[in-house]
């Protein structure tokens, strides 16, 4: 759609996530985009679409609205917006690969997605190798001829690890391969990768997108108009598409991202100093810290550096499981990015589809996802789990 307002390109992110693809609607004048709970269309005339709907599949009002405002976000040409992150994935995946090509995959993957490459589309024919997060060990994966994607998470999930994307999109397109960001972590306001070079960002807008614990999906931005109607086709094609009640939470959540991401960010930095100290912390994964290997790629490319924490505690598993258990305020449940405080142990939880595979994360890891309440009170609850 046509926005009457003019170019939106020259706002700032605060502005664009409260009106990008969403002028008041032109029916009732209501300034919050209406939930188009619809199926199907009627035509005006066989093929005569009224706004190019014609079944909500294919296009919907509310998802268009989610859609035009995270390109907006992203700097991108173009959105999709899925039923859930892996989804999303999938569809991108399908659409560039073909049987016999080859992904770059990080070492330290989401599982879903390490179980997607693992599972799913090798046994379609896909081939991946992981690699380190340095430029060097992703150059030293490339498969000359038969690499389509060099696909990177930054920061990493579970362990915060920093990708250089500007390096990183150098090495994919050096080999003619597109480079894949999963920016979930960061989210549009504090990481722009398709400004660094990135061709495609995912996103589970389940997460700091959607914000509130009660929606599951996914985004693709592509970089490029070309790129973006291909995916557009396959996810037509594919059907594994946002609905619009899914889609308007996700909108509605992105007004207040800026905000909460703020919060996040305050709140995490607070824990992270009372974790360093903590005698039953052994090390503390933030990349905030000036100890962070990357912390200065982080600094150069991040706006700041985030709500998710992750630590490894003295005394092994049974320790980060008693941690786990001990926590009131830090709810004990996968997922992140949240207004509410979550805890969790990946190599029992989220990763456990990694267990004994090369991306196995260390069984004494605690992951948190900092929320917004009252800093004071996570750090007595942290404090208490710790104790």
């Amino acid at each position: 759609m046509t926005d009457p307002r003019g170019d939106l390109a020259d706002l700032g992110f605060e502005t664009l996530a409260l009106h990008a693809g969403q002028e008041a609607d032109a029916s009732t004048g209501a300034v919050v985009p209406p939930i188009h709970q619809v199926s199907t269309y009627k035509q005006d005339g066989v093929g005569g679409l009224r706004g190019g709907y014609e079944y909500s599949r294919s296009a919907n009002p509310t998802r268009t609205a989610l859609e035009e405002c995270l390109a907006a976000l992203d700097g991108g040409a173009k959105a999709m917006a899925f039923a859930s992150g892996l989804a999303a994935e999938d569809t991108l995946l399908r659409t560039v690969c073909v049987p016999g090509d080859h992904v770059v995959i990080p070492g330290d993957a989401y599982g879903g997605t390490y179980r997607l490459f693992s599972q799913v589309l090798a046994r379609w024919g896909v081939e991946h190798t992981p690699a380190g997060d340095d430029i060097d060990s992703l150059a030293a994966a490339v498969q000359s001829g038969r690499t389509k994607v060099v696909w990177v998470e930054t920061p990493t999930n579970p362990l915060l690890s920093i990708v250089d994307v500007a390096a990183a999109a150098q090495v994919a397109h050096d080999a003619g391969a597109l480079l894949v960001v999963d920016s979930t972590f960061a989210s549009p306001y504090l990481q722009q990768p398709i400004a660094l070079g990135a061709d495609v960002v995912v996103h589970s807008t389940t997460k700091y997108m959607g914000g509130h614990s009660d929606v599951v999906g996914g985004a693709l931005v592509a970089a490029t108009q070309e790129l973006g109607e291909r995916l557009q086709y396959h996810q037509n094609a594919m059907g594994a598409v946002a609905g619009p009640f899914d889609s308007w939470l996700v909108l509605r959540g992105l007004k207040t991202l800026a905000l909460r991401m703020e919060r996040h960010s305050d709140n995490a930095e607070k824990v992270v100093d009372l974790l360093v100290s903590h005698p039953a912390v052994d090390q503390v994964l933030y990349p905030g810290l000036p100890t962070h290997p990357r912390h200065d790629v982080a600094a150069r490319q991040m706006r700041r550096f985030g709500g998710m924490v992750s630590f490894r505690v003295t005394g092994g598993a049974e320790q980060a499981l008693r941690v786990c258990e001990r926590a009131r305020l830090f709810t004990l449940a996968e997922s992140l990015g949240g207004v509410e405080s979550l805890i969790e142990h990946p190599a029992r939880m989220t990763h456990q589809s990694a267990a004994g595979s090369p991306l196995e994360v260390p069984d004494d890891l605690v992951r948190l996802s900092v929320g917004v309440e009252t800093a004071d009170d996570l750090l007595a609850d942290l404090s208490r789990a710790l104790s």
